[in-house]
């Protein structure tokens, strides 16, 4: 075996063991995060009052935007429409049943620039922060397709319930 030929195969060997630890490491992330569910499913009645192409990015763990939660079915980047309803926000992705986010669930819609996979301008993504179930907030990143996210983020904040007043003052 020539010196190029054993270089190949080496090449190869640490080729497919690298692929094979990405397969078990999201397995085991799959695992984990299997406790957490999007809600899927628009309520009737609900009426639209816009809709923008988006690019779904990631959900990650509340102010940690480098941790990916793997939450069906929010566990890969996908292209899709955001749909914003009287009652919530609608995340119709390619492929995937269509992700309700009740305006109950919401707790606040601001701009962010850095997540898992995506880098972009300063305040170029829409990060909604939702509980993904009682006193569990995550945050999923969104990029408009066109436009400023601005008008979005204005309407977007509007669903989001106002925090109860504790009394306390600053």
């Amino acid at each position: 075996m020539s010196a190029r030929d054993l270089a190949v195969a080496i090449t190869i060997a640490v080729a497919l063991l690298v692929l094979l630890v990405m397969l078990f490491a999201w397995r085991r992330r799959t695992r984990r995060d299997s406790a957490f569910t999007a809600p899927l499913g628009v309520p009737e009645h609900a009426e639209v009052s816009r809709r923008d192409e988006v690019l779904y990015v990631s959900t990650t763990r509340h102010e940690q935007p480098l941790e990916r939660l793997a939450v069906s079915p929010l566990a890969f980047r996908a292209r899709g429409e955001l749909a914003l309803t009287d009652r919530g926000i609608a995340l119709c992705l390619d492929g995937a049943p269509t992700v309700f986010l009740s305006a109950d669930r919401l707790v606040a819609v601001d701009r962010a620039t850095v997540t898992i996979d995506r880098v972009v301008e300063p305040g170029g993504l829409v990060r909604i922060v939702w509980n993904i179930d009682e006193g569990t907030p995550v945050d999923s990143y969104l990029r408009l397709a066109t436009g400023d996210p601005a008008p979005l983020i204005s309407d977007l904040r509007r669903l989001v319930p106002a925090a109860p007043d504790t009394g306390a003052t600053s």
